[in-house]
């Protein structure tokens, strides 16, 4: 028997957290969600993501699993709470994990409209660094090309670095990943911009949060077997999500369309 972890995203982006995850820790099994019939998610008002959230929570709670990791950070800008009350299983986030990586000065964020409009990261970043300057960057057009596969186009080029221009101008020592999906781009964003600016991966941080989970459980300890099995569902367009999720993990995933307004589990 081994931990049986949910992630979930509104598509592509809680691959790079699921994958931070797997870096770090190996014992455990996952069913990550996307809910590809709303990506994206920036784009939408605070009420729908709650809303969204809601119904994601209802779903997951049907899931025989330890843990939830919210691998979206709008919703965990706007819902963590809804997550939070609708599950009875430990929740990780990824704005909640800065903390232990953070450590400097000036930041720059890179978020999807939604999360910088509420704050969160720099609310979080004040609760614990109260003098750092944070800039935050809404890029309403990155996750809609990164969800086409678009990672190394002219067109992400180019609306990167337009993105990057006020957090550069502003002198930043670091820029967080604000969005699941820019860890995709990362060589993008690395090409772009100084080599003494340090791109961080909140991701990082909530893998590193996770290892009292993974050092503590019974099942964890108890289990041998170091292989990551991935149950993938998709809330429309499997063939398409297959075949990102085929070229970006260069893995054959078996893909299931799940409703969300149903609570028949998966298993």
């Amino acid at each position: 028997m081994k931990l049986r972890l949910a992630l979930f995203d509104s598509g592509l982006g809680g691959l790079s957290v699921l994958q931070s995850i797997k870096e770090r820790h190996n014992n455990f099994n996952a069913i990550y969600l996307a809910d590809t019939a709303r990506v994206p998610y920036g784009s939408k008002t605070p009420s729908e993501i709650r809303d969204i959230a809601f119904k994601i929570s209802q779903w997951l709670h049907c899931q025989d699993v330890n843990a939830v990791v919210v691998a979206c950070n709008t919703t965990n800008s706007l819902a963590l709470d809804v997550i939070k009350q609708n599950v009875n299983v430990p929740v990780f986030d990824l704005i909640g994990s800065l903390s232990g990586i953070l450590k400097v000065s000036k930041v720059g964020i890179l978020a999807t409209p939604l999360t910088v409009d509420s704050l969160a990261y720099t609310k979080e970043i004040h609760s614990f660094s109260p003098s750092t300057y944070v800039i935050e960057e809404a890029c309403p057009d990155l996750v809609p090309i990164i969800e086409k596969g678009n990672l190394n186009s002219p067109e992400i080029t180019t609306k990167v670095y337009d993105h990057l221009a006020p957090l550069l101008k502003a002198d930043v020592e670091a820029i967080v990943l604000g969005c699941s999906h820019y860890p995709l781009i990362k060589p993008v964003i690395r090409k772009l911009i100084p080599s003494h600016i340090s791109v961080i991966n909140p991701a990082s941080g909530l893998a590193k949060k996770m290892d009292p989970f993974f050092n503590f459980s019974k099942i964890a300890l108890d289990s041998l077997d170091n292989s990551v099995d991935i149950q993938f569902c998709v809330t429309s367009d499997p063939m398409n999500f297959t075949s990102r999720v085929a070229h970006m993990l260069e893995i054959k995933p078996q893909v299931e369309v799940v409703s969300l307004h149903s609570k028949s589990c998966v298993y």
